[in-house]
């Protein structure tokens, strides 16, 4: 069994940063992608940051310039440092990690896929 637990969320005035961490621990094989998305109230859920194991990123055009996703493949942890937060970056923020688990009881691989349960940014303006 694999969990996700994300930390780091909170309130914070309009120009300010917040640094969200999501840490996934048990029977890990490997992770290939790692990922935040967001959820705004009333709205679908949107990528917003996912970084590869080889460290390539991929940003959504709105948080380019202002957030940045790091990983560290020892403890199984992806970041996202959000700097010059606005108020459309309230959400909550939900990290995802794709890629492989160990079935129990046996030596046989499966993939994984598995979200965080989401942690609440709110930006006053």
């Amino acid at each position: 069994q694999v969990q996700l637990v994300e930390s780091g969320g909170g309130l914070v005035q309009a120009g300010g940063s917040l640094s969200l961490s999501c840490a996934a621990s048990g029977s890990i094989f490997s992770i290939n992608a790692m990922g935040w998305y967001r959820q705004a109230p009333g709205k679908q859920r949107e990528l917003v940051a996912t970084i590869t194991s080889g460290g390539s990123t991929n940003y959504a055009d709105s948080v380019k310039g202002r957030f940045t996703i790091a990983r560290d493949n020892a403890k199984n942890t992806v970041y996202l440092q959000m700097n010059n937060l606005k108020p459309e970056d309230t959400a909550v923020y939900y990290c995802n990690i794709d890629g492989r688990t160990v079935v129990a009881g046996t030596s046989t691989l499966r993939d994984l896929e598995i979200w965080g349960q989401g942690t609440l940014v709110t930006v006053s303006s």
